[in-house]
Parts: structure tokens; sequence; C-alpha cells
């Protein structure tokens, strides 16, 4: 009889292996004195590293002509040799993804869930489906490469905790990381929603930008930064966290609104979907989430516009700032309040264009978000998928083994 077993795993750790994976991962298939070419590697060092990634299962031969017509070996990543399992969280809903080692969509779900729920019923949830995508994909977790949960809050860098999230009650310092990787024998990468975005919408949509703000406009509001083509945390996990900036209270207010992070005048308490279901319930309508305040705004209701509209000057003067810092190509908008583009994208433009520096603004472009609903769960696989493929050690694929047995 036989029974499967999992080869022996070894480190790919030589030099060069992983400009070569890089190179591959884009998609490209190439022969070995193409791959020398591009990386500068000899032939020699190539055929070593080919023949490492090779055995871990991470590249595959693949079909090629060489340019006298004899046939030649060429090589692809191995994309479909592995999972990916990502989970895009919000304070009312998920998306949770299965992609593969690309970082591409394969399947998803979406549920509707109550962050103040606590996470361990919240992370039950999304590992209960992790297990049901990977059964409807005929995979288990020994086939997952990386997992990646992004959340709306602060993460620590280090930890991939939480810290104080003003909107994810009863999640302070909980060990996200920990309560995944019993079941997965991989890296579980925990990130910020708003870098989650910022990094899937440059890297699906503007390779060629190297400086982009991604400012996520929902329950909360929050914004990522990519710097060099790279993501740019801040020393901690702390940058780009623009909803807890201090807005003078405008005239016409008594008082400045209590933020839920414990300070008064944040412009999330001003401008945040959960400070427009206040002041939209304070006036006696029947709103009970941010998407029923979206509905009122389609349908034109008047209190609703008015507090749309104040909010969306807010907000571009708090994104004035970040632009005279940081210059930014491209603005990006997006979270469910974005989907009424058109009672927030005039005041943000207007103000953002009045507050920051001529040359500053002078070449850049202020655009709503191309990924929409997927940008959250788009983004986390192409950062699992780097932090997987571009760090030693290097995983391998596992291939189960037929072993003889009396």
């Amino acid at each position: 009889m036989s029974s499967p077993a999992a080869a022996p795993p070894q480190e790919v750790t030589t030099t060069g292996t992983l400009e070569i994976l890089d190179l591959l991962r884009t998609g490209e298939v190439l022969t070995k004195t193409e791959i020398a070419g591009r990386t500068g590697l000899s032939r020699s060092t190539v055929n070593q590293r080919i023949d490492g990634l090779l055995d871990a299962g991470l590249v595959i031969p693949s079909g090629a002509e060489s340019t006298k017509g004899r046939p030649a070996s060429a090589y692809a990543f191995n994309q479909a040799g592995g999972q990916l399992l990502v989970a895009d969280i919000g304070a009312t809903g998920m998306r949770i993804g299965l992609c593969d080692l690309a970082g591409k969509l394969v399947d998803e779900v979406e549920l509707t869930i109550v962050m103040t729920d606590g996470p361990v019923l919240v992370l039950g949830m999304v590992e209960t489906e992790f297990s049901n995508l990977l059964k409807r994909a005929n995979a288990g977790p020994d086939t997952v490469l990386g997992v990646g949960i992004s959340v709306p809050g602060p993460v620590d860098t280090d930890t991939g905790q939480v810290v104080h999230p003003p909107i994810m009650t009863g999640w302070d310092r909980y060990d996200i990381p920990g309560f995944f990787r019993d079941e997965y024998d991989c890296p579980v990468i925990v990130e910020k929603d708003a870098n989650a975005m910022a990094f899937g919408e440059q890297h699906t949509i503007y390779p060629q930008v190297r400086h982009l703000l991604m400012v996520k406009i929902g329950t909360g509001v929050g914004s990522g930064l990519i710097s060099e083509g790279k993501l740019h945390r801040g020393a901690d996990g702390a940058a780009g966290d623009i909803g807890h900036n201090y807005v003078p209270r405008p005239v016409g207010l008594d008082a400045e609104p209590e933020c839920r992070c414990g300070n008064t005048g944040c412009l999330e308490a001003y401008a945040g979907g959960w400070a427009l279901l206040r002041d939209l319930q304070a006036q006696g309508l029947d709103v009970k989430t941010v998407d029923d305040a979206v509905r009122m705004l389609r349908s034109g209701e008047r209190n609703a516009v008015r507090l749309a509209r104040n909010a969306s000057r807010l907000l571009g003067e708090a994104i004035a700032v970040t632009v005279n810092l940081f210059n930014p190509r491209i603005i990006v908008i997006g979270g469910q309040l974005a989907a009424a583009e058109d009672y927030y994208f005039a005041g943000i433009r207007e103000a953002i264009y009045r507050r920051s520096l001529p040359l500053a603004t002078r070449r850049i472009e202020i655009v709503a978000a191309t990924r929409g609903n997927q940008a959250g769960v788009t983004g986390m696989a192409l950062l699992v998928a780097e932090s997987v493929f571009t760090q030693h050690p290097l995983p391998r694929i596992y291939r189960p083994q037929t072993v003889e047995s009396a």
C-alpha cells in the first residue's frame, strides 16, 4: 500500500535565486540565456539557481523556441502550484478570497459581520471560509503558502497586532497571526486596510506611478502611501492615519464632536461613515448602515447631501496637508462613501487645489478606486506574495510522494 507524504523541506537560499524568481513572477516565460541577460548572472549560476527552483517546485519548464527555430528550455513561475488565502475585514463586512501564487483571485465569498463581536468570533468565521474555499479548490492547508488579513485599524509592523484601534473594540493587541498558525504552517501577514488597497491599486492599475496616496472613506477614514513604488508604513506602521488629524471646529458648531479614538475634533468624527450615520439619525432619518446612507445620498435626500458636501470639504483640506507633505502623483479615493462620487469628489478636489502648493498639484490626478470592493483582497494577496517570494528562506511547494509500506 502507499500513502502520501510531503517532500522534506529544504531552504532555497542561494544568491541570485530571488532575482530570478522575481523576474519570472511577472508572468514572463524565459530561457536561461534570457534570464542571464536580464539579471547579469553568469550562465553557470543561472543553471544552478534554476535547478534549485525546479526542485522547490516554484519554477516549472515551459515550451519555447530559440531564435534559430530549435527548441529551447524555458521556465515560468509555478503560480498554480499552491494557494494564498486572504481576508479583507471591514467594520460591517468582509471579503475572503483564495488566490493563486501570483496573487490572482480564484474564488471569493462576502459576509456581513459586526466587528465589535470580537476577534475570536470574526476570525473564526474567516477560518471557516478559508476551509470552504480550499475544499472547493480540492486543496488543503498543506498547499497554502501564505495567509493575509487586512483590518480597519493601525497595525504594529513587527507583531501584526492592532494597537488601540478606534472602530475595533475588543481587538487591541490580539494575536491575529497566532490565530491561524496552528492550521497553516506559513507566513501570516496582517496589514491596515488602506495600505492593502493602496498596494493593490498601484500594482494593478498604476504600476508606473512611484508616488500614490490611497484614501479610504468608509465607516472610518484612513489612507495608504506608496513611496518610490513601495508601501510606506512609517517607523511602526502608523503612517497615513489621516482620519485622526485634528480639524478646527467649523463655524456654526457649538462643540467639537467626540471621536471613537477618545479625542475630539478628529477628521473621522466629522467625515467618517459612522459620523454621517450619527448625524442622519439625529435628524430622525431611518439609516442603520453606511450603505443605507449611500442609498439615501443617491436618492438626493437633502440632509444627507448637505452633510456629505460639508464632509467632502473637510476631507479635501486634510488630504491637501498630505499632498503638501508627500507630493503624490495620483490620489485614489475608495471605500463605501466613495460610491456616492457625485457628492464627495467635487468638494475634495476643490479643497485640494485650493489648499495645496501649485507645484504639488500641477500634474496631480484625483481618481476613484478602480478595483472597487476587491481592492483590499487584491492588494492583500499581492502583499502576501511579495512577502513570501522576496525573502529568504523561500518555501517549497507541497508535492505528495509515494511511500511504500508493508
